[in-house]
């Protein structure tokens, strides 16, 4: 007799005291054994099964010793063959078991099969089981059985069973039939009242309320239970399916292809998707706005009638029926070997089922594509297995159709609503430009470019100094702390269990904080915050359970901790804390002065937040729509730039009083002699400089905060002082006469004239570099408005 166990359960804690009984079925046959059925055709039968079965009582009267049941084998069998009928041997999926501990010791052939092909290491396993589930579960039978008090909480239990023949995980659904079962109370079981009932009604989750209403072993069940099976693997991978489809999942297409492979029984299948914007009825110039396909090569603009042959046209874009290709090689003899079936050859197809799924909404059609590598694996029999998921593929389309809108409906906004207010006007005139020609039904409607010709930029950056340096610096000094944390843990450790596994881990961090001390390198902090959690919390985790003190200690690291990124984060957050700071003040204060800047003429004007804080200006007559330019302005837009970095410098110095890390900033401003066209770069949602030549701006505005004054190892951006980069001569005398005028207003002090060393691609940039005078007082709420700068300068 093959008994099958599970040990999860061998063990398990029941209101019951079980006992296997065959005492019903046994009663069935002395039945049918009385004088009174002698014309029964089961008499003769019955007779000679009750006369085996009295000659074992212990199989009558009950029995917990499963060596029983191999004792008496041969009358089990024959006290359980009207339950397990030849004809039905091969078809079904039963056992006989004790109920609760899936323990089962006669199975039909078919069950003998599927156990056969897990293979000799499995055992019975029920997915997700649960102790005090099972105790309650049990609790319910005895309301139901012994008090007549219904309950309902089953849950259906499921095995998940393996076949190495075909390297598959089959789904179980387990049902139990109770027919031979009875239970009834011991004299330790307390009786259950109708308050005790609505107590547990409301107690569900406390297992302590039930074992003191249902005591362990406090009942006794005696009989056998028959379990059956019903194989729902594919009802499990629809439901997989379907939660696929429903959740948004960034690898969707890699997440059902894995589903599709357990679906279709092939290890290697793939799948691809693509989905069409086009019109039914013209296939000339289709647009696919959705691209994971297995054939198309990542095309955007295709045409589909020189991609497919006309019959794939039809079935597909117009029928909209699911295709098969079964033989990709007879395929392409049949259609003179076209585009397509080169497609499926050079992608190693061998045979294809395209599905297409027409949305709800608009003319979207998704094509659906599952490919083997070998012919006839995929073909217009197993193509009705998708039938049921055809909704199901809908739902998503329709899911990604709706969303696919409305993201472009927010992009439209999108693009245009950061816009500067000063070159609004501009964006809207192209919007109603486009809407206007689109009414009209002009011939390739395209949004105009948006470019502003013959403007003059100003580019600044208040930079923060060793930003790189302080931060690893910040890094290591936390790294520290937690390992030094981590030490201090396993010594005091080591005193009260002396355990070899102790000093081992104390060494290999010591390594670790000697290597931290030395320096970081690219991959260190990952390695040791891995080290740290693989290695040293398991530890902790029983260091606690030894005594208060050290319980105490691991506590005081883990509160050193921080709760969401689990590693020490103080130096690094102030740190962090001190650059948000930093840049706050400065762009705040360059925000609001920028405002006032907006009064003398109308102006374009971004600010970035880096590590520091850096903004573009542009200029010119092509910005505004009314007012008229004149260079006037361009040269008290460079006074007040220069003007306001001083300040800035000043406001940085007074926010390093709030800072725990005293961060300080280098200023730059590079002047460009030459006025320049930008343009609207709608991927990017910013302006850019246009042309070729105009290039050369955007490249010194990248390199030049790295460079260095020639000749010499040192930086050209320092703190305390502002780098003024040009090219012209004529630049540079303009710029002192601001200068000059500043350091009237004790705001600039020296300047030196240096020439830069040459970057790649630049060369012959030159600067002036001016000592920044701090005020000890500085209010930004006292500054000089651009109104009192010119009136002064003039």
């Amino acid at each position: 007799m093959n008994i099958r166990r599970t040990k999860d359960i061998l063990n398990i804690e029941l209101p019951f005291k079980l006992k296997i009984s065959f005492e019903k079925i046994v009663a069935l046959f002395q039945k049918y054994a009385a004088k009174e059925h002698e014309r029964h055709p089961y008499h003769e039968s019955s007779k000679n099964i009750v006369k085996e079965a009295i000659k074992a009582p212990e199989l009558i009267d009950g029995f917990s010793d499963e060596s029983i049941l191999e004792k008496h084998k041969d009358t089990i069998e024959l006290l359980l063959e009207p339950l397990f009928p030849e004809l039905l041997l091969e078809n079904e999926i039963k056992a006989v078991s004790i109920p609760f501990t899936f323990t089962s010791f006669k199975f039909t052939n078919r069950f003998e099969k599927i156990l056969q092909n897990a293979g000799e290491d499995y055992e019975l396993k029920v997915r997700h089981f649960e102790d005090d589930l099972m105790y309650k579960y049990a609790c319910s039978i005895i309301l139901t059985d012994v008090y007549n008090y219904s309950i309902d909480i089953k849950r259906p239990f499921y095995f998940d069973i393996p076949d190495k023949t075909t390297n598959t995980v089959k789904k179980y659904r387990a049902a139990f039939n109770a027919d031979f079962m009875e239970i009834y109370p011991t004299e330790n079981a307390p009786k259950i009242t109708e308050e005790d009932i609505k107590f547990l009604l409301d107690n569900f989750d406390d297992i302590d309320v039930w074992k003191e209403k249902f005591p362990p072993e406090s009942y006794i069940f005696k009989g056998f239970g028959i379990m059956n099976l019903f194989d729902v693997t594919t009802d499990e991978i629809i439901s997989e399916i379907r939660t696929s489809l429903i959740k948004k999942d960034d690898d969707l297409v890699s997440t059902l292809q894995g589903i599709f492979r357990r679906f279709f029984g092939i290890n290697d299948l793939s799948l691809g998707f693509s989905i069409f914007e086009t019109d039914s009825n013209n296939f000339s110039s289709s647009h696919i706005n959705k691209e994971e396909s297995l054939v198309l090569n990542y095309e955007k603009d295709v045409s589909c009638d020189c991609i497919f042959c006309n019959y794939i046209l039809e079935k597909l874009f117009i029928n909209k029926e699911t295709l098969a290709i079964s033989d990709v090689e007879k395929y392409g003899k049949q259609t003179d070997n076209k585009n397509f079936y080169h497609r499926l050859k050079d992608k190693n197809i061998g045979s294809i089922i395209l599905v297409p799924i027409q949305a709800s909404t608009n003319n979207s059609l998704a094509i659906i594509e599952f490919a083997s590598p070998r012919p006839f694996e995929l073909n217009s029999i197993n193509q009705n297995k998708l039938q049921d998921l055809i909704p199901l593929f809908k739902i998503a389309v329709d899911r990604f159709s709706e969303e696919h809108q409305n993201v472009l409906e927010a992009t439209i906004q999108e693009n245009y609503t950061s816009i500067h207010p000063t070159v609004k006007w501009r964006f809207y005139e192209a919007a109603e430009r486009f809407h206007r020609e689109s009414y009209e039904a002009k011939e390739k409607v395209k949004i105009e470019d948006i470019i502003f010709p013959d403007v003059h930029p100003l580019y600044g950056q208040s930079d923060i100094k060793g930003s790189s340096i302080a931060r690893n610096t910040a890094i290591k000094e936390d790294l520290t702390t937690q390992l030094s944390l981590a030490i201090s843990v396993l010594l005091e450790a080591c005193k009260v269990e002396s355990l070899p596994i102790y000093k081992e881990l104390r060494f290999r961090v010591e390594e670790y904080l000697s290597e931290v001390k030395k320096g970081l390198k690219a991959g260190d902090e990952i390695a040791i915050l891995d080290f740290l959690k693989r290695e040293i919390y398991p530890v902790f985790n029983h260091i606690k359970m030894v005594n208060n003190d050290l319980s105490f200690l691991v506590e005081s690291y883990i509160n050193r901790l921080d709760p969401n990124l689990q590693v020490v984060y103080e130096k690094r957050k102030a740190y962090e804390d001190s650059v948000t700071l930093l840049n706050d003040k400065l762009a705040s204060f360059i925000d609001a002065r920028q405002e006032e800047a907006q009064q003398m003429f109308p102006h374009y004007f971004e600010r970035y937040k880096t590590d520091g804080v850096e903004y573009n200006m542009y200029i010119g007559q092509s910005l505004t729509k009314e007012k008229k330019y004149d260079d006037l302005y361009l040269y008290n837009l460079r006074l007040w730039q220069l003007q306001v970095m001083c300040e800035m410098e000043n406001v940085a110095l007074k926010a390093t009083e709030k800072m725990e890390h005293k961060l300080r900033v280098a200023s730059l401003i590079l002047v460009h002699s030459n006025p320049l066209a930008i343009k609207f770069r709608m991927d990017e949602k910013q302006f850019d400089v246009d042309g070729a030549y105009n290039i050369r701006y955007e490249i010194i505005k990248k390199r030049i905060d790295k460079a260095h004054i020639k000749g010499t190892k040192e930086r050209l951006t320092v703190p305390g002082k502002i780098a003024i980069v040009y090219s012209q001569d004529k630049d540079a005398e303009e710029y002192y006469k601001y200068i000059k005028y500043l350091q009237s207003k004790k705001l600039l002090g020296s300047v030196e004239k240096l020439d830069i060393e040459d970057l790649q691609g630049v060369s012959g940039l030159k600067a002036l570099r001016v000592e920044v005078i701090y005020n000890k007082n500085f209010d930004t709420q006292k500054t000089m408005t651009i109104d009192e700068l010119i009136q002064e300068f003039k």
